[in-house]
């Protein structure tokens, strides 16, 4: 007989010990994940002063100041020609951004990357930035770090559930790493990658993010990358226009997203192989960089100005312009970067060119305010966008501002985008994702709610042949029935397969059930276990109804079948469907009666 966990032994959490072994690696992960950080990023800078000043050099010298003149056009040309070459004969998934990659080795991918994108995605994406991407590094370092947290993991006797706490640590240490932001990193996890909320990922995760950074400040700086002190007196005027803002920038991460896919969708209209795609699209940076060169990079010091608010309307104006269209173009085409500091840039020159129309505040609150949106309604993350906001400029003081940007940003682009950019990547390999997360209704439910009380059974004294005819009667029968002995007690479960079997093997019609199906496993439920335990178990077992028995003594109380557990998902759908007003005053009656208003 097969039992369960006591109810005595249930708790709020399902997370053992071994949690302290993926702890243990998470930090191991977060060491590495700072160094592959420090790694892309002189990658970038020494693939920048190769491609535009023929030097084989660390110093940071802007794109701006290059001697190539209009031959800059073909730099991006010759980095994109590059990234197509990697991807057809290294590998097709460091094309992108990274963290749809990433998403998509956690839902089908059973949470395993290849040692070889671990290598290619950070390489690729150097390239692309360092020949005048207009991307961020963010993506591809995540990408990486995931990388490095899933080949630790595979290194190990691991499940898949345990692997994927490993890569999004990874993934989380990596943004630490990059920006400084691990409490943002941390919630990027929740919010994008985990698809849970368990201490089993949770912990792991904190302690990647949190090793980053402590670490990152040895080799590349403590201070917030983009620090901000400016604040804003909050009146009604104000709250007004956080929210007008956030609007405004949930309707240009539409914008942005439908700008993305009707690029790619024109690409894979040419008749090209995609490897060539990512030249074109590096034509168009070529371009684009020839109008404003400020367009070209990772654009840090474009975050900066528009912070600073030292930048002319019409300097911004065509910094979005451009920006926008060669972004949009270029990840279209496959080429390798990330999307976070583009989207910071878009959303602070939407906030900078709003500022006039808005109320008084300090310089560059409100590029900072439309930073924040265009994230969080773009990614479809709003706490990660506020607290990455609060983080990346070190003030605190302007996070209520930001969550009601964010909030609103977040609401208009769930309601008008089935999906965001990150999932839509996805949805167009054919795979569906779902970023709405509740708990599940059978780890709510008791099995003493669910199951059937009033059960038919069969006698342990029934024959074998008696239990044949049973089920060969032109009357309907269930599948299985429980067979209980004088005192009620189950000693087995005989199913119609059971009598199709004795009938081919002869087995002895005169022998009483309860002799035959004495040394047989039985499945067998209790009333007070849960309703997700038991659903688990048939589902491994491969059975349709369990007997339900008490503890003391193994009697039948009742039985769950398939029909039970779909009845409590129906539940489940009523409580979001069914609308009633309980409490809606009748004038007439004088007192509120109950309306079904559906």
């Amino acid at each position: 007989m097969s039992h369960s966990v006591p109810a005595s032994r249930l708790g709020d959490f399902t997370t053992d010990r071994r949690v302290l072994l993926l702890m243990a690696l998470a930090a191991v992960i977060g060491l590495c994940s700072v160094g592959a950080a420090w790694l892309l990023l002189r990658l970038i800078t020494l693939c920048t002063n190769l491609a535009y000043y023929g030097r084989l050099s660390l110093e940071d010298l802007p794109i701006s100041g290059t001697p190539l003149g209009w031959t800059t056009v073909f730099v991006p040309v010759a980095g994109c020609l590059i990234i197509g070459f990697m991807a057809r004969y290294g590998s097709e998934k460091i094309r992108g951004h990274g963290i749809p990659e990433a998403m998509e080795a956690i839902l089908i991918g059973r949470s395993r990357i290849q040692p070889k994108v671990a290598v290619l995605k950070p390489l690729s994406s150097a390239v692309s930035i360092g020949t005048g991407g207009p991307f961020g590094a963010e993506g591809p370092i995540i990408m990486t770090g995931g990388a490095i947290g899933s080949l630790l993991a595979q290194m190990v006797h691991m499940s898949s559930a345990e692997r994927k706490t490993l890569l999004v640590a990874g993934a989380a240490a990596g943004m630490t790493a990059i920006f400084g932001t691990p409490v943002a990193a941390l919630l990027l996890a929740v919010e994008l990658l985990l698809f849970e909320w368990k201490p089993r990922s949770f912990l792991p995760v904190a302690v990647a993010a949190v090793v980053a950074a402590a670490v990152r400040p040895l080799i590349m700086g403590g201070a917030p990358l983009f620090p901000y002190a400016g604040s804003v007196d909050v009146s009604a005027a104000h709250v007004a226009a956080f929210a007008a803002l956030g609007i405004v920038a949930g309707l240009g991460s539409g914008v942005l997203t439908t700008l993305v896919y009707a690029a790619e969708d024109g690409f894979a209209k040419l008749p090209l192989h995609w490897m060539w795609w990512p030249a074109i699209g590096g034509l168009v940076i070529g371009l684009g960089g020839l109008i404003e060169p400020a367009a070209l990079g990772v654009g840090y010091d474009n975050i900066r100005h528009l912070l600073a608010g030292d930048l002319a309307l019409h300097a911004v104006l065509l910094l979005l312009a451009v920006k926008v269209v060669i972004w949009a173009v270029a990840l279209g085409s496959g080429t390798s970067g990330g999307v976070l500091a583009p989207l910071l840039i878009f959303g602070g020159a939407l906030g900078a060119l709003a500022t006039p129309l808005m109320p008084d505040a300090a310089p560059g609150f409100w590029a900072l305010l439309g930073m924040a949106a265009m994230m969080g309604g773009t990614m479809r993350a709003p706490l990660t966008a506020t607290l990455f906001a609060v983080e990346l400029t070190g003030n605190f003081g302007v996070m209520v501002p930001v969550l009601t940007a964010c909030a609103f940003a977040y609401g208009v682009t769930v309601l008008l985008l089935k999906r965001s950019i990150l999932t839509e990547k996805i949805a167009r390999r054919g795979h569906h994702v779902t970023r709405e997360y509740h708990v599940d209704p059978f780890d709510l439910v008791r099995v003493a709610d669910l199951m059937t009380r009033q059960v038919e059974t069969l006698p342990a004294s029934m024959t074998v042949g008696q239990a044949v005819e049973h089920f060969t009667t032109l009357e309907r029968r269930h599948t299985s029935y429980p067979v209980v002995d004088a005192q009620g007690v189950v000693v087995g479960e005989v199913t119609r397969a059971d009598s199709l079997a004795w009938t081919v093997e002869q087995e002895d019609r005169g022998q009483p059930m309860g002799e035959l199906l004495a040394d047989r496993e039985l499945l067998v439920a209790y009333p007070d276990e849960l309703a997700s335990q038991l659903a688990d178990r048939m589902a491994l077992a491969g059975v349709g109804r369990v007997p339900i028995v008490d503890r003391a003594g193994g009697k039948l109380v009742g039985l769950v079948g398939r029909k039970d557990l779909l009845r409590l998902r129906a539940l489940r759908l009523a409580e979001e469907r069914d609308r009633m007003a309980y409490f809606r005053w009748n004038a007439d009656a004088g007192r509120p009666p109950i309306h079904d208003i559906r």
